[in-house]
């Protein structure tokens, strides 16, 4: 009988535990539905396309600046500004509070 009494006393190995607090806690989790899924995924892709042209047209404006001001090119310069200066114009149009 004492046997037994110490056997249900005992404590886990911790990966065992682990796997077990794991399993636990992912039963607590609210899972998204199909189209929850999808439409939450078509969101994260968006907005990565979205940054990822925005990224490369900085980049590439950035560079464009850089250049112009390194061979002193008052075109490339110029260009470069009016598209920085749309971009500013832009993102104060789209976060203005009406």
């Amino acid at each position: 009988m004492a046997k037994a009494d110490a056997r249900r006393t005992k404590k886990d190995n911790f990966i065992i535990a682990y796997f077990k607090e794991t399993r636990a806690e992912l039963r607590k989790v609210h899972w998204p539905s199909q189209q929850e899924a999808r439409a939450l995924t078509i969101v994260v892709l968006v907005v990565t396309i979205v940054m990822a042209l925005s990224l490369g047209v900085l980049d590439f404006v950035f560079s464009q600046l850089l250049a112009g001001i390194v061979d002193l090119n008052p075109f490339s310069i110029l260009v470069s500004l009016v598209i920085v200066v749309g971009l500013f114009v832009a993102g104060r149009l789209v976060t203005r509070e009406e």
